[in-house]
């Protein structure tokens, strides 16, 4: 039957130093190799620049958004009293229910010839009734108060 060599007390006393020499020598290597390095020149870091200010939207800019999210709501109201629910809530914007609408139908070298004039009580009535937003808000006037005074629109 063979020994194996390693059950020898000696052997094991033996290899535990050679182990623990090399781990002894390893951390002190590194040290000096950290001591022995020069400590690093502070660099200047040039301040960042400030975020461009995210310009604020106007308040037509606001208010035509609100129309037109209030125009899909009407176009795809599931039924006639939820679409008189957004009307209500869209004419509260306006300053009365005879606010005009105008609906440009063509612009030739600053000339817009425009559809008949309608009110915005007609156009949000006949929204609900054909269910199709053909119309995009190109010009909005509020008056001192935030409310829209005229509407102007365009054709898709």
């Amino acid at each position: 039957m063979k020994r194996r060599s390693f059950n020898f007390p000696m052997n094991r006393l033996l290899t535990m130093m050679l182990i623990g020499l090399l781990a002894l020598g390893a951390c002190k290597s590194k040290k000096k190799v950290v001591e022995a390095a020069p400590a690093p020149v502070p660099v200047e870091e040039p301040a960042p620049a400030p975020k461009p200010a995210q310009p604020t939207p106007s308040a037509e800019e606001v208010a035509a958004g609100k129309l037109e999210g209030y125009f899909n709501a009407i176009v795809n109201a599931s039924n006639v009293n939820s679409a008189n629910n957004t009307i209500r809530e869209a004419l509260g914007m306006f300053s009365n229910q005879n606010t005009p609408v105008l609906i440009v139908i063509h612009e030739e070298s600053g000339i817009k010839d425009y559809d008949e004039p309608t009110t915005i009580d007609r156009y949000l009535n006949y929204l609900k009734d054909t269910k199709k937003n053909l119309n995009f808000i190109s010009d909005i006037r509020l008056d001192g108060s935030g409310r829209v005074t005229e509407l102007e629109l365009r054709r898709r």
